[in-house]
């Protein structure tokens, strides 16, 4: 499964995906965060252009604080665009919590396992907030 790493997590990914692979998961399961630079994609994009290049390119994308109001507003786009067969946004409820809190963050990763595992749950839902 491969993630669109919102440009503002860069180092909370790395810490997930050193999380995931030292638990022997990357074995087990493809996972591959995917950056802004590595896709092309401008840190200033809009909520729509991110969420649609993640969809073109059957990623899930991992955010903190994509917008809710507005007409790109990430909500927006998911109340216009979202379909049955569109990957989940997943959202880290509290980045900070994540950097500073062990128990949260481990949290984050085994809900993150949970989606991949069972990604066809999970297509068409919208938005997840984790943990």
């Amino acid at each position: 499964m491969n993630f669109l790493i919102d440009h503002n997590l860069g180092g909370h990914a790395e810490i997930l995906l050193g999380n995931i692979a030292s638990q022997g998961w990357l074995e087990l399961v493809s996972i591959r965060f995917i950056t802004f630079k590595e896709i092309k994609l401008s840190i200033d994009s809009s909520d729509r252009i991110v969420w649609r290049t993640a969809q073109s390119n059957k990623m899930i994308l991992l955010t903190a604080n994509r917008s809710m109001k507005g007409e790109d507003s990430l909500e927006q786009v998911l109340r216009e665009e979202n379909k049955v067969d569109s990957f989940p946004v997943i959202t880290i409820g509290d980045t900070d919590r994540f950097l500073a809190d062990r128990v949260y963050r481990n949290g984050c990763v085994d809900r993150i396992l949970e989606i991949v595992l069972d990604i066809e749950t999970w297509m068409g839902v919208g938005r997840l907030f984790i943990p």
